[in-house]
């Protein structure tokens, strides 16, 4: 059933980029790890490096997952905004293309969650 506003909703979105003070959102997402029910939103700096995304903000994040101890982030496969991706661990976010609201997925072969039941 569709749903049909009564209303004409005019507003300024508040979450543009230039309201992050240089800095901006990154959506990561990892599939059949069910105990983050929902991408992680994370606020980046567009300067920093993939390594450190991993490093600094990827894996802590994951921690509490049984997993996240196996996963080799740096080598698993990578999509961003639904396309392949394979990341440069020394380059920035912003010269691989990764900008403000992105969606990185990443998929860590033979980790399918809590007992492999993707939990």
């Amino acid at each position: 059933m569709s749903v049909n506003a009564l209303y004409d909703y005019k507003f300024e979105p508040r979450d543009k980029v230039e309201n992050f003070n240089g800095m901006q959102l990154l959506y990561v997402l990892w599939p059949n790890h069910l105990l983050f029910c929902a991408p992680f939103a994370l606020l980046v700096s567009p300067d920093m490096s993939f390594q450190a995304l991993v490093d600094e903000l990827i894996k802590p994040a994951a921690a509490a997952h049984p997993d996240a101890a196996k996963a080799d982030f740096l080598h698993a496969d990578w999509k961003l905004n639904d396309q392949v991706f394979t990341p440069d661990a020394s380059t920035s976010l912003k010269d691989q293309g990764i900008d403000h609201k992105s969606m990185l997925t990443v998929t860590t072969q033979g980790l399918d969650g809590i007992s492999g039941v993707g939990y």
